[in-house]
């Protein structure tokens, strides 16, 4: 059996692991931290069970099919909710905040109430992003690129034309819909892809189909539950996975690359390595000079997703006013995101989510007690200090209590931990300790982003949020079937239908 090291237990890496394992490769994951899962960690304190990072169980189209591809039903392994509401929005100046339901005809009458003639502007503008949702799927996801000829191809040339790539989601939604607070509805999503909407491109109007056609749901147990899965899957197939073992350098040989050294001077040698570490971090501290494929000044260019400043607060008593998922925004759209992406500083007047899993899970927190995780994206590579962070925990407390209607809350709260820039960078080799990695701009989509294959080294991969597609749970999966098809020669453009190379690789 030919031997695969997978640096990294994230989604992308324990996907991989699955992949491989199954089709008969020796595998072993190497993890840095006690737990597997890269970002989407957990952690427990008090009686509370935290997921540390993702939050939002997305696309549950691209888990089926992975699954599938595993010949795992996934009903066997993740017992799914559907939430209802999908979320709810609070507005800053307005008194009540709104429901988001996956329904559209009640997602159109709510579009009403905020601008009329904007339910049926909705319709249309969900049933463009489902159309372009299928075409991205099918000719552009699940493809891997090597050149500009294999992205602008006849056949890529005549769906994409028919998806809006060089206009910008800001721009994009203003064609359609005049309110404020409409439009700051249709854009919330390009958080989850670490972006802003006046830099986005305006093909990542998909999520509107993500987030109104297909809803959001919450695994049992949490989304550490999804990280547990995938391990036992691996181990299932035969994959070893080593934890509080990370590595200090990827050995070569001509060009090919050999193995590893771990921190501890040990030295396995392997027929493939795929990084799922973080992958400016691979390039720049990993690989020798002679191999890197992107130098330091590259990174220096980048434009990174944001960071966050978060905290995990267990509170004595219900929280009324809270569903699982909440959001506030802030007036100021476009200077909250200049705090954010042009001028990196902690937001003066923020937009934040709450996420309150106790609302659905009864097994994350004691009985009447609640578990809330706030996050507020900050720029990446943002200077603070102590001093600083303590008085914005106080800052960011006081807007929950006022904005989100929650009485006395920093009275009722029994623990609080907080997590920053410093502690992404600490714990995942982050750069600019971003919490997601390299933003969607059109710059850093499709052929713009580094590849899942080094240019200097053969036999080495990468997988993961900082390569193709990008960002989220169920993208770093499709990162990892394309893996999957780079390793085994599979060329094909479309979601994969079985393990085995078929006869158009």
């Amino acid at each position: 059996m030919k031997k695969a090291l997978i640096i990294g237990s994230g989604i992308g890496g324990l996907g991989t692991a699955c992949l491989l394992a199954k089709q008969g490769y020796h595998v072993t994951v190497l993890e840095k931290n006690k737990n597997i899962g890269g970002r989407a960690n957990v952690f427990e304190a008090e009686g509370y069970r935290f997921d540390m990072g993702p939050s939002w169980y997305l696309m549950p189209d691209v888990f089926q099919h992975f699954f599938t591809l595993l010949g795992e039903p996934i009903e066997e392994h993740l017992h799914l909710q559907k939430l209802s509401p999908s979320y709810r929005i609070y507005f800053k100046d307005q008194d009540e905040p709104i429901d988001v339901e996956a329904d559209i005809e009640k997602a159109a009458a709510l579009f009403e109430t905020l601008e009329p003639g904007s339910g049926t502007k909705l319709k249309e503008y969900v049933a463009q992003s489902a159309y372009q949702y299928d075409v991205a799927t099918n000719e552009f996801m699940y493809k891997n690129y090597d050149s500009f000829m294999d992205f602008f191809n006849k056949r890529t040339m005549v769906e994409g034309r028919k998806l809006s790539v060089f206009s910008t989601m800001d721009t994009y939604v203003k064609k359609f819909f005049k309110s404020d607070m409409v439009q700051k509805i249709m854009q919330y999503q390009l958080v989850f892809l670490g972006s802003s909407p006046y830099k986005t491109p305006a093909l990542y109007n998909i999520m509107s189909h993500i987030d109104f056609n297909m809803g959001v749901y919450y695994p049992e147990g949490g989304i550490y539950r999804l990280i547990e899965v995938l391990g036992g899957i691996a181990r299932k197939y035969g994959a070893e996975i080593r934890t509080d073992t990370e590595v200090s350098h990827i050995e070569t040989k001509g060009r090919v690359a050999t193995g590893v050294i771990l921190t501890n001077g040990e030295k396995l040698t392997a027929d493939l390595i795929i990084s799922n570490a973080d992958i400016a971090h691979t390039e720049t501290a990993l690989l020798s000079s002679k191999d890197q494929s992107f130098k330091a000044s590259y990174w220096k260019n980048r434009t990174l997703a944001p960071s966050a400043f978060i905290m995990y607060l267990g509170v004595d008593g219900s929280v009324d006013s809270l569903v699982h998922h909440n959001l506030f925004f802030a007036k100021d759209w476009k200077k909250n995101f200049d705090e954010i992406f042009e001028s990196p500083t902690l937001p003066n007047a923020p937009s934040f989510y709450v996420c309150c899993p106790s609302k659905t899970d009864k097994s994350v927190a004691p009985a009447g007690k609640e578990n809330l995780f706030v996050l507020v994206p900050i720029g990446a590579g943002v200077e603070y200090s102590a001093e600083m962070l303590e008085a914005y925990q106080t800052k960011i407390l006081e807007m929950l209590e006022v904005e989100m209607k929650i009485p006395n809350l920093r009275s009722r709260i029994e623990y609080i931990r907080t997590y920053t820039p410093d502690d992404f960078t600490r714990d995942y080799h982050s750069l600019g300790g971003s919490a997601l990695g390299l933003a969607h701009t059109l710059g850093q989509t499709a052929t713009f982003r580094p590849n899942n294959v080094s240019k200097k080294v053969s036999n080495l991969y990468y997988v993961g949020a900082g390569t193709n597609p990008g960002i989220g749970m169920p993208i770093c999966l499709i990162s990892a079937e394309l893996a999957y098809k780079r390793i085994m020669g599979i060329k094909t453009p479309e979601p994969l239908t079985e393990m085995i190379p078929s006869d158009t690789a």
